[in-house]
Formats: structure tokens, C-alpha cells, sequence
């Protein structure tokens, strides 16, 4: 196969990195923003990743490090799928093309990968608390240096966010937060929040503010400052400031909209920021997927890409995932019942519920980047008699496990969290493993956790959950969902609450949890391949409550119950079977493989299951070490 051409950079080539930027010319910075388009386009549609977000910070970076140092100042990025751009310009450009994969860079900032990254982020929403942190610390230890928070207009809407501006003011030190508002998060941001920034981004009086602003510092008399310059015209300036602006109300400075695709513009502003002695908000407008047609025609589409993207190839047709098949149980779940409704945090897209939105639009709710409203808001719907389904990342739902415990469990409201992305996830890494969910949600009381092995298993458990109005969780992973595993056409499936038995063997009883239950059968096709003695296979499907029965009548049949869990160990389904063997005083041994004690880097979610043990040959050398211990 030819080696695909790679874009030519020969200003990138000449500048190396950040630290020769101010020696171009305006016309080479712009043809290197281009080149470095050109890297990140190449590397991402090869390996994956964010590439409308990227593309449309070229400028803004560039700018930034025109004017900050990073081995000096804090430049904290939130979210970090923007940052590419930033990874290139500091020092890891030789390294670039191992973006997300195996050993390679990470696609988010990491501090263990380069001392510019001054904050391990991947989550939204982080970042201006985090910059207050870093400048607390810089005035207590008496440094001078700047602290610069990157948020989006997306992140910016979240609880997190707001904290953090709460408390700029009274924190007292000095904090530059740059607004790059591009009407995106990864869908197209929503809420109050989203119609202000609309509104200042076109006022004409924000524009008329803009050009005071620069005016105004253009033409400093010798010996004053930004400052004082900008005091004595505070009253001007309040008149300026119609309509309200909620930043100002804050008593945050606020400075914008400016073209976050100008240079000189971009430059020119924070190098005033730079020498300005307090806090103050930089509002960009940037466009998302910016020299990509096709990610400038949809953001949405081309937020994140997967390997092996050809852009303008026509897309083929995929076999359905697990998001796209728990959408369509929900619009069928919908149509027959009118209590039925949908929500989620800014992931429509990712938990393909584009069709559920369009089919029943007053029972579609994307709340934006806001987790944690989205449960409660949740669970005021259905403690107001809807049914809501909450479909949400595993790694996600992190943020939100107070209201889960707190307003779902503890009131038992019939809520239903579809989990997806649960297990490992690949090449995201570590701050996007849906790893916790499992331990975090089987210690609820009253929660009803589930997890099925295929697309039938999936639809039973989900209408047997409205059917019965109960808190309850389905966690189901990454990647394409089989119709249905090891069933005989025509038979029942298994009742509600009860583990099925797919092989009945001797001595070992292998458990499958959800997606590992193929694993199981694997396990046992190659031990069947070798001549070896056969284990029984079972899938748990339902993990919370347990069926005590079942599992005592597998303990006393069994020498040994091995369970593998796309989880960590710790707190997992494996150790709940452990202690319940313990309290029945049974002479089982309960073993579980899962995910150790340990952050997984960013791989293939096939490297990641090798790293981890979860292969048939690892379970069955697993149970050779038992039987040698044992005999």
C-alpha cells in the first residue's frame, strides 16, 4: 500500500516550536496556523481523535504563546480536546504522530507527559477553579507569572464552571480566563446561558467596547497604566456595558467579543491583559472545525473523529452499536408508553438519540455540559410521574454520584441510567475509562443494576425496568452490539433478577459480566479445543440484588468460581460473589480478572484487554494455577 503523502510544513520545520514565534511575520504566522492545520487534520483522521475542536483554536493558541511563556506562565486548558495545536508549538512535535495511540502522546494534556501541561484535564469545566488554585499558590509563594484558563462556551455552562467564577473575586488573584465561544460543546450548546453569550457575541455596543478598549491603550501617556487608564474611564465604561452582562455583574472584567481568527487582534489584547492587574474575561469567537470544510459543515459530526477517517468519503454503513440500539428500545418504549422520556448531558450525538429528539421532541431534554442537574432534573421527572431515561458516559457519571445515591436511590425513584461507554473505552485514555461505575453503583441501596450480554437481553431489561419503576442502571460498553449470544431460536429468555447458565461444566464456574461473558465462552471453546476439562459458563446480567440462591447452589457445586469484569476489581461484581461466599462459610474459591488497581493509558481497547488479562488464554492459564496449587 502507498504511504500516504503527508502536508508539506515548512514553516513549522524552520520554528521548531513556541520559543521562535515572535520572530515571524504576520503573513508566515498565518501560513503557519495552515501547516499546523494541515498536522493536526493528518494525524487525527489517521489515528483519531478531536479534530473540529482543534482546528478551531489554531489561532488562539498561537497567539497565546506569542504573548505568555509557557515554561513560565500556567496556560490550563479545560477539557483539552482543543489543545493540539499547543502540543505541537511545545516541544512534541517529533512526537505527534503517536497521538492516542499505545505508548504514545495522549490526546489530552497530561503533566507526566511535558512540564507545559500544567494540568492533567479530560473532563469539562475544570479549568477556572483550577487557575485560581495555580494563582493562590503562584501569590503565596511571592512568583510572578500569569495564569491563563482556556474554557469553552460549552464548559462554561457547567456547575463547576460557575463555582469557579463565583469565586474569582473574592479569591483575589489575578486570573485571565479566555471564553472561546465557538456556539458549541460537542452538540450545540443550550440553555440561558448560551442566548447571553449569543447576544453579546453580535451587540453593536460590545463591538463599539472592543475598539474603546484598544484605543484607549494605544495611546497610554508615558508613566500610567492599563489600570489607571482604564479607571478613569470607569464610568464611561458602565455606560458602555448595556445590556447587562452577567460577568460584570460577577464583578469580573470583562473584555469582547473579539475575532479569535485575527492574530494581530488576538495578540494586541492579551498582551494588555498581560500588564492589566486584575482578573478579567476574554471573550473570543472562534468557529469550530475552522479549514475543514467538511468539520466546518458539521461540528457535531467532526468533534471527534475515529482511525482511518477519509474526509469526503462517502460513509459506509455500520453494524449497530450499543448507544444506537438502547436509542431505538427507547423510542419503542416511547411510543408505547407516554411517560417515557429521554435526557442527556450534551452527548446526543455520542448516545444516538438524534432520533428519539426528532421523533418526540417535548420528551427530549439535553441539558448541556451538566451532569449533575441532569440526575436531579431527572429525578424531579419522575417523581412528577414520567419515566425518564438518562443516557450518560460511564466516565461521566463520575460528576454526578451524589444525586444518584442522594435524589434517585435513596427516594427509590424510577429512574433508569443507560451507562454507556462502560468498561474500558481505548484510545481516550485514562479520564475517559468507564471504569467506577460498577464498584461506585453496586454499593446503592435499592438500585437495580444490570448488564446485558446482547441486544435481546438489553431490551428485556429495560422494559422490565418500566415495568416495574425501580431506580435502575444498565451498563453496556463501547463498540457494535451481537442481536443475540448463545440463545436457541425460540427460547425464553431468562427471568427478571436471575444469572443463566450457558454451559453446565465441572469443578470451574466461569462468570461473564456483560461484555465478558463472550470472553467466558471463549475460555471455554479453547479449553474444549485442547481436550481439557470443561467449565461451567454463566452470565450474571443482573449484578444488584444478588440472586442468593443461585450463586449457593453454584458454590456448592463448584471448586472454584472465577469472574471477569470489564471493571476495576476493586469493589467490583467478583467481590461482591467473594463476600457472599464468606458469609455462607463455603469452601468456593471466588477469583476475579478485571482492571487492577491503576489510571489505563490510552490504546486500543483490544491492547487494553491483553494489558489487563481479560483473554482466553489468560483465564484458562488463570485456572491451570489453581488446579496445580490444589492438587
Amino acid at each position: 500500500m502507498e504511504t500516504p503523502q503527508r502536508p508539506p510544513t515548512p514553516i513549522l520545520d524552520r520554528v521548531g516550536s513556541y520559543r521562535k514565534l515572535r520572530e515571524l511575520s504576520p503573513s508566515d504566522l498565518e501560513a503557519l496556523c495552515g501547516e499546523l492545520r494541515g498536522v493536526i487534520q493528518d494525524v487525527t483522521c489517521r489515528n483519531g481523535g478531536h479534530l473540529a475542536s482543534s482546528l478551531g483554536a489554531v489561532e488562539l493558541i498561537v497567539s497565546l504563546l506569542r504573548v505568555f511563556d509557557p515554561g513560565r506562565d500556567r496556560i490550563l486548558f479545560d477539557v483539552g480536546h482543543q489543545a493540539y495545536a499547543y502540543k505541537l508549538l511545545t516541544d512534541r512535535r517529533e512526537r505527534f504522530s503517536t497521538l492516542r495511540r499505545k505508548g504514545g502522546i495522549s490526546g489530552f494534556p497530561r503533566r507526566h507527559e511535558s512540564p507545559f501541561d500544567a494540568f492533567d484535564v479530560g473532563h469539562s469545566s475544570t479549568s477556572i477553579s483550577a487557575a485560581l488554585g495555580f494563582a493562590k499558590a503562584r501569590d503565596l509563594k511571592r512568583e510572578r507569572h500569569e495564569v491563563v484558563a482556556v474554557i469553552g462556551d460549552g464548559a462554561l455552562l457547567n456547575g463547576l464552571a460557575f463555582e469557579g467564577l463565583n469565586n474569582v473575586r473574592s479569591a483575589g488573584s489575578k486570573v485571565l480566563i479566555v471564553l472561546n465561544d465557538n456556539e458549541m460543546s460537542i452538540n450545540t450548546r443550550i440553555g440561558g446561558m448560551a442566548e447571553h453569550l449569543a447576544k453579546l457575541s453580535v451587540h453593536p455596543t460590545y463591538r463599539r467596547f472592543k475598539q474603546f478598549i484598544k484605543e484607549q491603550c494605544r495611546t497610554l501617556r508615558r508613566g500610567d497604566t492599563v489600570e489607571e487608564v482604564l479607571g478613569r474611564w470607569k464610568t464611561k465604561l458602565k455606560s458602555l456595558l448595556l445590556p447587562p452582562n452577567i460577568f460584570e455583574e460577577m464583578d469580573i472584567t470583562y473584555w469582547g467579543p473579539f475575532d479569535g481568527h485575527r492574530l494581530d487582534e488576538l495578540e494586541e489584547i492579551f498582551g494588555l491583559a498581560r500588564d492589566y492587574p486584575e482578573s478579567l474575561l476574554i471573550h473570543v469567537i472562534t468557529r469550530k472545525g475552522k479549514g475543514c470544510p467538511e468539520a466546518e459543515a458539521q461540528p457535531a459530526t467532526f468533534h471527534g473523529v475515529g482511525a482511518g477517517t477519509v474526509l469526503g468519503a462517502p460513509s459506509q454503513k455500520k453494524a449497530p452499536d450499543w448507544s444506537r440500539v438502547a436509542a431505538r428500545v427507547a423510542e419503542r418504549l416511547a411510543e408505547e408508553d407516554p411517560r417515557v422520556v429521554c435526557c442527556t448531558a450534551a452527548m446526543k450525538e455520542g448516545t444516538k438519540l438524534q432520533e428519539f429528539s426528532r421523533r418526540f421532541p417535548h420528551r427530549f431534554f439535553d441539558v448541556g455540559i451538566s451532569e449533575g442537574h441532569l440526575l436531579t432534573f431527572a429525578a424531579g421527572m419522575a417523581a412528577g410521574g414520567l419515566r425518564p431515561l438518562v443516557c450518560i458516559y460511564s466516565t461521566f457519571l463520575q460528576r454526578a454520584m451524589d444525586q444518584w445515591v442522594h435524589d434517585i436511590c435513596l427516594p427509590g425513584l424510577p429512574v433508569l441510567l443507560c451507562v454507556d461507554r462502560a468498561g474500558l473505552v481505548g484510545e481516550d485514555g485514562e479520564t475517559h475509562q468507564g471504569l467506577l461505575d460498577l464498584p461506585w453503583g453496586r454499593v446503592i441501596p435499592g438500585l437495580t443494576f444490570m448488564a446485558p450480554r446482547d441486544q435481546a437481553d438489553l431490551e428485556f431489561m429495560m422494559r422490565g425496568w418500566l415495568a416495574r419503576e425501580i431506580p435502575g442502571a444498565i451498563r453496556y460498553p463501547r463498540g457494535t452490539v451481537p442481536p443475540s449470544l448463545y440463545r436457541n431460536e425460540g427460547s425464553p429468555l431468562s427471568g427478571w433478577g436471575t444469572p443463566e447458565t450457558l454451559h453446565q461444566g465441572e469443578e470451574t464456574c466461569l462468570v461473564g459480566v456483560g461484555s465478558t461473558t463472550k470472553l467466558m465462552m471463549d475460555a471455554l471453546a479453547l479449553s474444549r479445543e485442547r481436550g481439557e476439562t470443561l467449565p461451567t459458563v454463566v452470565d450474571a446480567r443482573f449484578l444488584k440484588p444478588l440472586d442468593e440462591t443461585f450463586y449457593r447452589d453454584l458454590l456448592r457445586t463448584h471448586r472454584q468460581l472465577v469472574v471477569a469484569e470489564e471493571a476495576y476489581v476493586s469493589g467490583g461484581f467478583g467481590e461482591s460473589l467473594a463476600a457472599f461466599a464468606h458469609r455462607e462459610g463455603s469452601p468456593c474459591l471466588v477469583r476475579t480478572l478485571g482492571v487492577g488497581d491503576h489510571f489505563v493509558a490510552h490504546a486500543s481497547r483490544a491492547e487494553q484487554w491483553q494489558e489487563e488479562g481479560l483473554t482466553p488464554e489468560h483465564i484458562l492459564s488463570f485456572l491451570h494455577v489453581w488446579a496445580t496449587a490444589s492438587a
